[in-house]
């Protein structure tokens, strides 16, 4: 099958993996789609790619041999598809998107529609959508899983952030408070559910069988108010833009943790911690705009 991954996708998988392992996953790329279409046996066809897509993985929209039309999700290892895989069919479609089938590293999904993300409502009430998403998912691990837990995914985060501020002696007070404010948090963790890992407004797309449903977990197990501390800072281009973007971001906090029953100060503390990683993150691979606006969001906290 012939097409060309989306450049958004093809620029992020080099961020992420180096130039190039990228390199050879995208070179690999049709041979993948060819497999994972045959797993499915002639029961698909494709309709095109979705553009512009994920920044993790590629995404045909295909259809079913009855007509339906479903997603299908080819990923590298390293973004943990059978994680995703696992925490998808864990939720059975009660607030995400609902698993088909999967082989290998192809996920087939229930198709949603791509572009109709939360960012398309006014703030308000996207933010009161994603409320009520982000709740549905927080259950109960399954038995014997394999998630990794928040103090993990954090742990690994840490030296980045810290040779970050070595390598500019400007970040080193946002980063050591970010780093203060992990170590407190992960001494106690109130709660042990399954998260989605990077719940934001982009990741709830319109659906047919629900009227929001989420996409693209990164699952792990840990607290609530770790997961929703990617949330509080969504739209963050328009916050640093307003004139009280710093009172604003705070009553977000604040609105956020009373609307789901999270502790205001744990989620203020994952959020610092979340925007300083994030941002560091993004200096670092060049994006030096979202890296500025989070970290002066950061700031804020």
């Amino acid at each position: 099958m012939g097409f060309e991954p989306p450049q958004r996708l093809v620029r992020a998988l080099g961020e992420v993996y180096g130039e190039p392992a990228a390199a050879d996953w995208l070179a690999r790329l049709p041979a993948l789609t060819a497999e994972a279409l045959s797993a499915n046996g002639p029961e698909l066809t494709v309709e095109r790619v979705a553009a512009p897509g994920g920044r993790s993985s590629l995404v045909l929209l295909v259809r079913r041999s009855d007509g339906t039309p479903a997603a299908l999700k080819i990923a590298p290892s390293g973004a943990a598809p059978e994680l995703e895989r696992a925490a998808l069919a864990h939720w059975n479609g009660w607030g995400a998107v609902q698993l088909v089938g999967a082989d290998g590293g192809a996920l087939l999904l229930e198709r949603l529609h791509p572009e109709v993300s939360l960012r398309s409502l006014p703030e308000a009430k996207a933010l009161l959508e994603a409320a009520g998403t982000v709740r549905r998912l927080w259950v109960e691990p399954p038995v014997g899983h394999s998630f990794e837990t928040v103090e993990e995914r954090t742990g690994r985060q840490t030296e980045p952030m810290r040779a970050a501020a070595k390598a500019d002696p400007m970040l080193e007070p946002l980063v050591s408070a970010a780093l203060a404010a992990r170590e407190a948090l992960v001494a106690h963790s109130p709660e042990v559910l399954l998260l989605h890992g990077n719940f934001r407004q982009s990741k709830v797309l319109a659906g047919e069988r629900a009227p929001w449903l989420t996409v693209g977990p990164e699952p792990l197990v840990g607290e609530r108010a770790y997961d929703l501390a990617r949330l509080v800072r969504d739209r963050v281009e328009d916050l640093i833009a307003s004139p009280g973007g710093a009172a604003t971001a705070r009553r977000r906090v604040n609105k956020l943790a009373d609307s789901l029953d999270v502790d205001r100060e744990r989620l203020h503390g994952w959020t610092l911690f979340r925007a300083v990683e994030s941002g560091t993150r993004a200096l670092a691979v060049g994006r030096r705009r979202e890296g500025e606006l989070t970290l002066e969001f950061a700031g804020w906290l």
